[in-house]
């Protein structure tokens, strides 16, 4: 039986817009980090609260989701393409778990683990904005197998 969430879709553009601006706030994470591991760890903590949102909410309603509904969607031609939010959600949970770990390194004085941590979410996201690739999408039919047989 399918809910509503498993049946619910959106225009494949708007999470990799999404994906790029995380990519953008990963990097400035990385540069920041070399200077400053306490304000990394805001700005890490700041991108943690937009992982945490998507993946509360969904793609439509995170903060990225809403600046690609309102000002970058309304200029573009209608979508052909869409994929299912349920795959989108878990990737920001996946992101928000390495945006977790990584702010708690920076806050601890940790810059390698906050850097590494940074580091694997940004390379999530860049595949993501540049190939259409989601790591957390591909995941997520092996946790929903995995929950299933459990």
């Amino acid at each position: 039986m399918s809910t509503t969430l498993e049946l619910e879709q959106v225009d494949v553009r708007g999470p990799r817009f999404a994906a790029w601006v995380t990519t953008a706030v990963l990097v400035a994470v990385l540069v920041v980090s070399t200077f400053s591991l306490v304000a990394a760890g805001i700005l890490l903590a700041l991108q943690a609260v937009v992982f945490a949102a998507g993946a509360a909410t969904g793609p439509r309603r995170s903060p990225y989701g809403r600046i690609f509904g309102t000002l970058v969607a309304p200029r573009l031609a209608p979508g052909s393409e869409r994929e299912p939010v349920a795959p989108l959600r878990f990737a920001q949970l996946v992101g928000f778990v390495f945006a977790a770990v990584g702010t708690v390194g920076f806050f601890a004085g940790s810059g390698v683990i906050g850097a590494v941590a940074t580091a694997f979410a940004l390379f999530a996201a860049f595949l993501n904005a540049a190939f259409g690739i989601c790591l957390g999408c591909q995941i997520y039919p092996l946790v929903v197998r995995f929950r299933t047989a459990a």
